[in-house]
Order: structure tokens, then sequence, then C-alpha cells
């Protein structure tokens, strides 16, 4: 059996958690936590063109590094 490969600073049990978190979740907070999301002033979500995501990709790239 091959070794389970996790993202650095997660592990197995890590992975349990989030697992149970959503599992257990009621559809009720499954639909509060997504508007949520929605409401956060720091981030937003849009659609862009396939073909100017590598120019999207860049231009935040540029943002973080400077």
């Amino acid at each position: 059996m091959r070794q389970a490969k996790y993202p650095a600073g997660w592990d197995e049990e890590r992975v349990r958690r989030v697992l149970e978190y959503y599992e257990t979740q009621s559809e009720e907070e499954a639909v509060a936590e997504d508007e949520a999301a929605y409401e956060a002033i720091t981030h937003t979500a849009m659609e862009v063109p396939v073909g100017l995501v590598p120019a999207v990709r860049e231009l935040i790239a540029k943002q973080r590094a400077g």
C-alpha cells in the first residue's frame, strides 16, 4: 500500500478532523458558511476567460511580491 502524501502542515489526523467537520455539518450550517465566504471583503470571486488566466496569475504574483 502507498504512503499518503500530505501538503506541508497537514497529516492524517488533520485530514480526519476536516472530513469529520464537513461530514457532520448540517445543510443549514453549510449554506451559512458558503454565504459568509461571499461576504468577505478581502477577496472576490469572478469569471475570467481561460485565455486571460496566465495574465491574471502574473498580476497577482506581482502584487504579492511587491
